[in-house]
């Protein structure tokens, strides 16, 4: 993405909402709405849908990179083999990114655009553009502030910090510049708006009720100590491996890929879904071994993978303390801000 110079701006409200209505006429925008009893990201076919005071959503924005199901490719096999499809792909927005959320989606970048290309994540990606927004209310699930995950990487187009009456907009891209440029009326932020941002970013820190007792750099090497800890058991006779965690959980990365047969057995197609660690068949090998047999195999594998593993691939933790795995566990086992702290008490 490319990067630019540019001053810290602002707009009215009113201003805004023109902005979002004038980008919704020539792009495919999803943004965030309140859909009782609480927020999802949907497509926006007006500015009044959009709702930017929201805590959390239940799914995450990287459902629209990595969808599911999603199509890989078409086959055809009379009168001969053929092999068409791909991403079908069009300019679009994600609207009202929480900084959490772009913190996974910069996990998601390493793991699909880094070493290895997923070429289907690569094209939309690419014709994606992220207006994200300051989280100042926290949901009470979070814990992303101790997870480092409060503020936005720079990865961004375009951010904005609610300011009342006006939005303080930071461009971060060439991408974002024009949209700002070309529907958005806006004039430079004073010093005052600045130190207002600072400072209300600073006292969001203080809201959020949940909290690590470790650094984040520190969970790795507490999960080295921990594998043959009772609390793995102690959780996992407790799991459901409903999958539940997984399936709201932005960092999950894992699909299993299929083929289907039209009826006529000339036509088909195949594609990926998203897939669990904690379904009980994910680790079953074909002569029916499963390496991870039991609930807390699998609880653990989660936690680790979240902790330790993705940081030692791609270099990002793989928990962004949104908490959206806290309030969607049936049984409440899968918070990792209460195992992670449960395994500092074990080792001290």
């Amino acid at each position: 993405m490319e990067k630019i110079d540019t001053a810290i701006l602002v707009a009215s409200k009113t201003e805004f909402r023109t902005f979002v209505d004038n980008i919704i006429q020539e792009n495919e925008v999803h943004g965030v709405s309140r859909k009782a009893p609480g927020f999802t990201f949907d497509r926006l076919f007006a500015a009044e849908e959009l709702c930017l005071d929201y805590d959390i959503t239940v799914l995450p924005p990287s459902k629209y990179l990595l969808p599911a199901p999603e199509s890989l490719l078409k086959f055809s096999l009379a009168p001969e083999l053929r092999v068409y499809g791909g991403a079908e792909v069009r300019p679009s927005v994600i609207l009202g990114i929480h900084p959490y959320d772009l913190h996974a989606l910069k996990l998601l970048d390493a793991v699909f655009i880094g070493d290895l290309v997923d070429v289907n994540y690569r094209a939309r990606r690419s014709a994606t553009a992220i207006i994200g927004v300051d989280c100042l209310n926290p949901w009470p699930y979070s814990f992303a502030a101790s997870m480092g995950t409060a503020l936005p990487p720079a990865i961004f187009d375009v951010w904005l910090t609610d300011l009342g009456d006006e939005y303080l907009i930071e461009v971060g891209s060439g991408r974002g510049d024009g949209l700002v440029k070309r529907y958005l009326k806006t004039r430079s932020a004073s010093e005052i708006q600045i130190k207002e941002r600072a400072k209300l970013r600073e006292d969001s820190l203080s809201r959020y009720q949940l909290s690590l007792d470790v650094s984040p750099r520190e969970i790795a090497e507490l999960l080295d100590k921990s594998w043959n800890s009772p609390l793995w058991e102690e959780l996992g006779q407790k799991c459901f491996s409903c999958g539940s965690c997984t399936m709201v959980c932005p960092t999950c990365v894992c699909f299993d890929v299929r083929d289907k047969m039209e009826l006529n057995q000339k036509k088909g197609e195949r594609y990926r879904l998203w897939d669990s660690c904690m379904f009980e068949g994910f680790a079953k090998v074909a002569s029916g071994e499963n390496f991870r047999p039991t609930g807390s195999d699998r609880l653990r594998h989660r936690l680790y993978r979240k902790g330790k593993y993705m940081l030692e691939r791609w270099g990002e933790l793989g928990c962004v303390g949104c908490g959206r795995c806290v309030h969607a566990c049936l049984v409440d086992i899968a918070s990792p801000v209460y195992v992670y702290n449960c395994l500092a008490k074990e080792a001290k």
